[in-house]
């Protein structure tokens, strides 16, 4: 039954997500051209605001428990599971305040109204996977960018996203390149829960009443065994993760 429902729910749920996509594609255009960086920033909260809205359309709730205390005035290595592409719009939002920017795969910078925009112009690393000596480059520049400039970086190890919420293994070499390249971060690990609820039956149509939950570890500062800090690292977020 709530499968039936949801394909009328989810039709209506793709117009408004693909309307606020199409409607801020301009706006970011503007705000990037004629204003700068922060309005452009901005710009780019408030449509992950609204892509969140969308979800509410198919019964979508968002917890996020942050009771941590990070500071501003330093770069950030945000860490996370994968689950799904909504787990991006809470990040941006509840984070905002952290300037976060995202390591994504080089087909999304092209064709997607608005997303393409702001990952093209926003800041983030556009990584080709067939090519590692390209992604590498991508992820020195972004870690150069986060510690001069005070912001964050979002990566997910895993690579791919959990089909099932159950987190796959880090692959390491992503995050060693993001912490030689800005060694005064503090990495903050997240653990994302049930967003993959939202894609339970395909991509068509979406899951009904998902509670999408993220909690922010304690940060971790780099020192010490490379290794070891990725292995505490995946360790804490895994230990968030909920698998069914």
């Amino acid at each position: 039954m709530q499968k039936l429902l949801s394909y009328p729910l989810t039709i209506l749920f793709f117009i408004f997500f693909g309307l606020a996509l199409v409607i801020f594609h301009p706006i970011q255009w503007i705000c990037f051209n004629l204003f700068g960086y922060n309005a452009h920033r901005k710009s780019v909260f408030i449509l992950n605001w609204f892509l969140m809205r969308c979800t509410n359309i198919l019964g979508t709730r968002y917890k996020f428990e942050n009771e941590q205390e990070i500071p501003t005035g330093r770069p950030l290595i945000i860490v996370t599971n994968h689950q799904s592409m909504y787990d991006i719009p809470p990040i941006v939002w509840y984070m905002r305040k952290y300037h976060p920017k995202f390591v994504s795969k080089i087909e999304l910078g092209k064709g997607i109204p608005s997303v393409s925009y702001n990952l093209r112009h926003g800041g983030s690393a556009l990584i080709d996977r067939k090519d590692p000596k390209q992604s590498i480059s991508e992820l020195q520049k972004l870690g150069k960018y986060i510690e001069e400039h005070n912001r964050s970086a979002v990566i997910f190890p895993e690579g791919t996203r959990s089909r099932t919420g159950v987190p796959k293994p880090f692959r390491t070499t992503g995050l060693k390149v993001m912490i030689k390249n800005a060694p005064s971060a503090l990495i903050v690990p997240i653990s994302i829960n049930n967003s993959w609820n939202l894609l339970r039956f395909g991509q068509f149509p979406m899951g009904l009443g998902s509670f999408v939950k993220f909690k922010v570890h304690p940060p971790m500062e780099i020192e010490g065994n490379v290794d070891e800090l990725i292995a505490a690292v995946e360790k804490q977020i895994v230990s968030g993760v909920i698998s069914k």
